[in-house]
């Protein structure tokens, strides 16, 4: 599930907390006779709120919190037990709509004032009202109130993540969250070294964990080209198959090549192309019912048309067609439009 209207994160993002949507795609996209005889959809009828369909307890339980009912969303954070990257998945998609409207995320507090799952909620929902006062725009074009009203929001934020984790101490999403106040806050390095460490000890394969502090260590926010690459490895490195963390050498290598500069021949490369099928590898083990496993096969479909291995990016593109809010699609102005043109010159390449 992508961090756009998650993050995902969700994704989504997340919610969309990525910076710079500033590539921007003009030409008209047109559906080939071949896409369609492959049952491809047309871009208007493409979802731009998720990277995968997503699961009916919650949707159900989100649609009983727009009328203001909290008790689904209670009874699917409290299933979640110890499954570490379900319950941070859900809590992600959970904060994002109470952003927007609290009303039945402030009768759950008052039912059960001290519910660690009511608490994990309101932190997250804290963290994504920041970011939405923000905006999503670049620096220079985000307003002195919106940044000040950003980090106020952010620094109350801390108190209610503090909570979370105090009433749930083996959970690792409060850390997860924390690190996006984290990276609006401009943590010092040191400050997020210690919130990783919790949650290492908590969830050492998370991957919502280790997209989000992959964010932290990029260029584009409190770090660099190489601690992000290097910080990617050392978790791919680390990693037990199907766990889908063998993605993020990709991410760190799509976040250095933001603007699309590199030559083509550097996606062509040995080493890349070694981290493609490793990606590739891990996604085949994955449990198919893995939150973030359509986010990686978006990524794989982005590599594999550069690299010109136009077969396997269409599978990729029919395994996830239909949703789309994923990296790389997210990074452009028009998501429905970029994922369309990104797949129709893979079908016609692959005729």
């Amino acid at each position: 599930m992508a961090m756009t209207n998650l993050l995902p994160m969700i994704a989504v993002a997340v919610l969309t907390f990525l910076w710079s949507r500033h590539r921007t795609i003009r030409a008209r996209v047109r559906q080939s006779a071949r896409s369609i005889e492959l049952g491809l959809l047309p871009m208007k009828r493409l979802d731009a709120d998720y990277s995968a369909p997503p699961p009916p307890e919650l949707t159900d339980a989100l649609a009983a919190a727009r009328s203001g009912e909290w008790e689904a969303a209670a009874s699917l954070l409290a299933g979640t037990g110890t499954e570490w990257e379900r319950r941070s998945w859900y809590a992600n998609a959970l904060g994002s709509a109470a952003a927007k409207s609290d009303g039945w995320l402030v009768a759950w507090e008052t039912a059960r004032p001290d519910d660690p799952d009511a608490a994990v909620v309101r932190a997250q929902s804290t963290v994504a009202l920041a970011w939405e006062r923000r905006g999503s725009g670049w620096a220079r074009r985000t307003s002195p109130q919106q940044f000040e009203d950003f980090h106020r929001t952010l620094a109350r934020s801390r108190q209610e993540i503090a909570r979370a984790a105090e009433l749930n101490p083996q959970d690792p999403t409060p850390y997860l969250i924390e690190i996006w106040a984290a990276l609006g806050l401009g943590y010092p390095h040191e400050e997020m070294h210690r919130i990783w460490a919790e949650v290492k000890d908590r969830a050492p394969d998370h991957y919502q964990a280790h997209y989000s502090a992959l964010q932290y260590w990029c260029a584009k926010w409190r770090g660099s080209h190489e601690l992000a690459r290097s910080f990617a490895i050392r978790a791919a490195a680390d990693a037990p198959l199907g766990s889908l963390l063998s993605a993020l050498p990709l991410l760190a290598w799509f976040e250095a090549d933001i603007d699309d500069s590199m030559d083509a021949s550097a996606y062509r490369s040995p080493a890349l192309t070694a981290l493609v099928d490793a990606a590739l590898a891990d996604t085949a083990a994955a449990a198919k019912d893995h939150p973030h496993l359509a986010e990686v096969r978006h990524l794989l479909a982005h590599f594999l048309a550069k690299q010109g291995r136009h077969e396997a990016a269409l599978e990729q593109f029919r395994l996830v067609d239909g949703y789309v809010a994923a990296v790389p699609w997210v990074y452009f102005e028009d998501v429905r439009r970029a994922y369309t043109e990104a797949r129709e010159k893979t079908v016609r390449a692959t005729a």
